[in-house]
């Protein structure tokens, strides 16, 4: 569950991407969309939040910061089975056969 941590009150509009930047400021960058690219992030308010170590900062629906602790781990990994010996096999290899083309003789026109 995330809890607030400033209310900011953000209006945002439409085709940007709102985020808290490194200084703690609230900030935006244009979209990029079918083919254009994105925009230089601008900064929107001036907040100066001081960032923690294991929690996600994001902006919620109301325009304000909130924050949610990181879950960190994911699927954990298999052991490694043991290896058996495989018997190699050899592989036949066959020649391909290959057709001459016969040449078209030219005859003489009458």
């Amino acid at each position: 569950m995330a809890e607030k941590v400033e209310k900011v009150g953000v209006k945002r509009e439409s085709g940007y991407l709102y985020f808290i930047d490194k200084q703690g400021d609230v900030s935006r960058a244009l979209m990029a969309r079918g083919g254009k690219k994105g925009g230089k992030p601008s900064k929107v308010t001036k907040v100066g939040l001081k960032k923690e170590k294991g929690y996600l900062y994001f902006i919620d629906k109301q325009g304000d910061i909130s924050r949610s602790v990181m879950s960190r781990g994911g699927k954990k990994k298999a052991k490694k089975a043991k290896k058996t010996a495989k018997k190699k096999t050899v592989k036949k290899v066959s020649k391909k056969k290959t057709v001459k083309k016969k040449s078209a003789k030219k005859g003489k026109r009458k």
